[in-house]
């Protein structure tokens, strides 16, 4: 059996400058020294691997999975659907892809959240799923609400769901940011204006497909992630995006 090699360097030339002062809160995350490159471990390599036993069916409803026999949370009832894929538009089956979310009111359950929106108590804002032999991945839940932040005096963050992917080791986990289509928060975010290409701003913009949309019942919105090559998603911690 071969040793498992390391993963491929990021090429840190193309990152984004990490000291944005826009986005007040990079002035206290962005390094101030040179990085430091460690060696790939053994764990971080080889694991952790997912599968099917790992997820329970009702893991990417949220619209249920929180919820009290009987009840479900308030808000616009949506679907959030998409394909993980290569740099080619090949398939990326059987990859852990998680959410997590404010309400609709735009609380998320976090005990540092001091919002005046309400806790919703039949929503708890997060979900998980394995991509199909496609690549395919969708999840139910409720459109998150928009909600002020002190960024400066009157910052507000668009209606947005953190997703992350997992790929075969913890060193290659991917995060990002969903938002909808024409929220006319998008382009006032303090955050969105720090990623200098139009483009790859529209592609972290979730887009209303009515052809997935369920009568009477709930809105879909399609987001498709896309994880190498020129094309790639935008990733927060991975911010080259190869």
């Amino acid at each position: 059996m071969k040793k498992p090699g390391e993963f491929y360097q990021r090429n840190r030339a193309l990152h984004p400058p990490a000291l944005t002062p826009g986005y007040k809160t990079s002035m206290g995350r962005s390094p101030r020294y040179s990085l430091i490159s460690l060696q790939n471990s053994i764990s971080e390599i080889t694991g952790p691997v997912f599968g099917p036993a790992d997820i329970d069916p009702g893991d990417n409803d949220l619209l249920s999975n929180y919820a009290q026999p009987g009840e479900s949370p308030i808000g616009e009832r949506i679907i959030l659907h998409g394909r993980v894929m290569d740099e080619n538009a090949r398939p990326v089956p059987n990859t852990l892809v998680e959410v997590w979310q404010a309400n609709a009111g735009g609380r998320y359950r976090h005990r540092n959240d001091g919002y005046l929106a309400p806790i919703d108590p039949n929503f708890g804002g997060c979900g998980r799923t394995l991509s199909d032999e496609t690549g395919y991945f969708y999840f139910r839940t409720v459109k998150p609400g928009a909600y002020p932040w002190r960024n400066h005096v009157n910052n507000w963050r668009p209606a947005h769901i953190h997703v992350s992917v997992f790929g075969t080791g913890f060193v290659q986990r991917l995060i990002t940011q969903c938002y909808f289509e024409g929220d006319p928060l998008i382009p006032h975010c303090p955050i969105v204006q720090t990623i200098p290409d139009p483009d790859a701003i529209e592609q972290l913009v979730a887009r209303l497909d009515l052809n997935a949309t369920i009568p009477l019942d709930t809105i879909a919105y399609k987001f498709d992630i896309v994880l190498r090559g020129r094309r790639s998603t935008l990733f927060e911690n991975k911010l080259e995006g190869n």
